[in-house]
């Protein structure tokens, strides 16, 4: 069956059969998904090489995961795998190929020479990590360039995420209603997203006249689990702690068991993602959760549109409080 007998069945041109094959948005979402399934029961296969060839196209999208502040960090963190498998089954439902990749920045064109290869029609970014600057510079010029991520006031690139100040904030709220007095920060403040989440954490526990104190360590399981433990040896114990992900109050519960440290009655541990395993560790983890599924389709949207020369700007995707055995 040619694209023509698909476009009769479907009662639409041949035009717009092969952009709602393309997933392009200029046709709307429910027509799309009508040519797909047709596309499927009758076995029809655009030619994806001429298509590509005909509009200047690779047929791919760059989808990396760079690490400039955490290069010990694995695509094997469930936050990362989560985000990711959300993005490339919409990728891969929309007819493109993905190059996957963990870039750990080892010169400042890094990224240029990422979006300049001619191997992709747009890049994915998940996370900002340290390379803020890098992102904002070529993104002034390269235009299908979306990261999941913190927006700063005034930013030039395209952002899909959490409010990290709102999430922060819920933390310290919950933490404070529970009457915990001795509130703690663990993670890494520097990267955009962290240093959000510590700032709603802060901002609600000023205006609330808690004391908190910051731990500050990379988020490697190990970084985390010896810079609390280290700190409980010291003799200072928390009765809260709010880690900046899942990953992170994992290796907090792991510390504080190990020091025989009651979660909660002891001290109430809040994580931050709510990633699948936050539901199964012991205590199970009370965290703020990112709406992954939400957050990728934004993004893969957002650079659809940036592809096919359309407008698109940045969006918010509002945190909640999932209450668990921990907090």
């Amino acid at each position: 069956m040619k694209l023509a007998d698909l476009a009769a069945l479907a009662g639409v041109s041949t035009a717009t059969v092969s952009r709602a094959l393309a997933g392009h948005s200029s046709v709307n979402e429910q027509t799309r998904e009508r040519i797909r399934l047709l596309a499927r029961e009758h076995d029809v296969r655009p030619n994806q090489l001429a298509r590509n060839l005909r509009m200047k196209s690779t047929g791919a999208i760059g989808l990396v995961l760079p690490l400039g502040h955490a290069k010990t960090q694995h695509l094997t963190d469930p936050f990362f795998l989560s985000l990711l498998g959300f993005l490339a089954d919409l990728l891969v439902e929309r007819g493109y190929d993905i190059l996957l990749s963990r870039v750990i920045p080892d010169a400042d064109d890094w990224l240029e020479r990422l979006v300049d290869s001619g191997r992709i029609d747009g890049l994915l970014l998940v996370g900002q990590s340290d390379q803020f600057a890098a992102i904002e510079r070529v993104s002034q010029r390269y235009r299908p360039l979306i990261v999941w991520g913190a927006n700063r006031p005034g930013q030039h690139h395209l952002t899909i995420g959490s409010d990290n100040v709102a999430g922060g904030r819920l933390a310290a709220e919950h933490l404070i209603a529970l009457g915990r007095q001795r509130l703690l920060f663990v993670g890494d403040p520097a990267p955009p997203e962290f240093a959000d989440r510590l700032a709603g954490f802060a901002a609600a526990a000023d205006q609330a006249g808690v004391a908190y104190t910051v731990l500050a360590t990379p988020m490697s399981p190990e970084a985390v689990h010896a810079a609390v433990a280290a700190n409980l040896a010291g003799g200072i114990v928390p009765d809260a702690i709010f880690a900046a992900s899942d990953v992170a109050a994992m290796s907090v519960l792991r510390a504080l068991a190990e020091a025989g440290i009651d979660v909660p009655t002891a001290t109430a541990v809040i994580g931050y993602d709510d990633v699948s395993l936050a539901a199964h560790t012991s205590p199970s983890l009370t965290t703020i959760r990112q709406d992954l599924a939400i957050g990728a389709e934004l993004m893969v949207d957002r650079l659809l549109k940036r592809i096919a020369g359309e407008p698109a700007e940045s969006a918010i995707v509002p945190p909640a409080l999932i209450k668990r055995q921990s907090a």
